[in-house]
């Protein structure tokens, strides 16, 4: 069992940047972050398989995100920049230790492991 805790959340004016941090308490293949918005379903941010630090990410939010790990701390890093109101909800971490194919921010069954979400909110 894996446990993964994130951090960093808060509140921003439109424009500005976050960064959130996830910490997982054992080895894991793939980490990711995901979102939900008041109303929404939860939808994929971006990805890292740990063993290369591939990276993967929604198409709407490349430009204006990155995904990064530090091995030494087993922390999964997540940089938003330029925000808007639209990103405002409930970011969550997730975490496997295997699975098929590439990490990826579409399917959040292929994630066993979970964080309790942290909260983001950018005012405009």
């Amino acid at each position: 069992h894996v446990r993964v805790v994130e951090s960093g959340g808060g509140s921003v004016q439109a424009g500005g940047s976050l960064r959130l941090s996830c910490t997982a308490s054992g080895s894991t293949y793939c980490m990711a972050w995901f979102r939900q918005a008041p109303g929404k379903e939860r939808e994929g941010v971006a990805a890292i398989f740990r063993q290369r630090g591939t990276t993967y990410y929604d198409d709407s939010l490349k430009g204006r995100i990155a995904i990064s790990q530090d091995i030494t701390t087993n922390t999964v890093h997540l940089e938003m920049n330029n925000l808007v109101a639209d990103d405002t909800g409930i970011y969550y971490c997730a975490a496997n230790t295997r699975m098929y194919g590439v990490c990826t921010t579409v399917v959040p069954s292929v994630y066993t492991y979970w964080g309790q979400g942290t909260q983001v909110t950018v005012s405009s």
